[in-house]
């Protein structure tokens, strides 16, 4: 019988992990190809008891941003007039970032309303990365009145 050496036994598994790194290597995922934002969801919001609406989105930080780097949003305004621009700073307490609008009147069913997303260093001086999307609406902001129905945190009727 023949008795297998130190020697050979090195060698076989050096060969092995070669293989198995040069494996490795060529089926990874590059993370310099992924976006540094992924956008979880978005659309538009009716409070109907408070009179409000706006739209936004949620974002997933996929791809690390060093700590203060900026996401900002450029959202279409619905009653015309300059857009609106939203940013939140990018935190090591979370990689979940919602951005919405400010309340917004004039919001069209089944009109598509234009969102860029930007991610910006820590200064805002270089842009690292850039989307664009659309959210639309299914119904009109008709359907919300005027002034609030209810009025304080027990939802109290609205005097007026």
């Amino acid at each position: 019988m023949k008795t297998i050496s130190f020697r050979t036994v090195i060698a076989a598994a050096v060969a092995l992990c070669t293989v198995l790194f040069a494996v490795g290597w060529f089926t990874r995922n590059d993370p310099s190809d992924d976006p540094y934002v992924k956008i979880l969801g978005g659309g538009f919001m009716f409070n109907y008891r408070e009179a409000e609406v706006f739209y936004g989105f949620t974002a997933h930080v996929v791809r690390p941003l060093a700590s203060g780097s900026i996401i900002e949003a450029t959202f279409d305004n619905p009653a015309g007039g300059a857009p609106l621009v939203v940013s939140e700073r990018v935190s090591t307490m979370t990689d979940r970032y919602a951005l919405r609008t400010p309340p917004v009147r004039g919001v069209e069913a089944k009109k598509p309303y234009h969102v860029s997303i930007r991610v910006y260093d820590r200064e805002k001086t270089t842009m690292l990365w850039q989307t664009e999307t659309d959210f639309t609406s299914q119904v009109s902001d008709k359907v919300v009145p005027d002034k609030p129905l209810t009025v304080g945190p027990g939802y109290h009727l609205n005097p007026d």
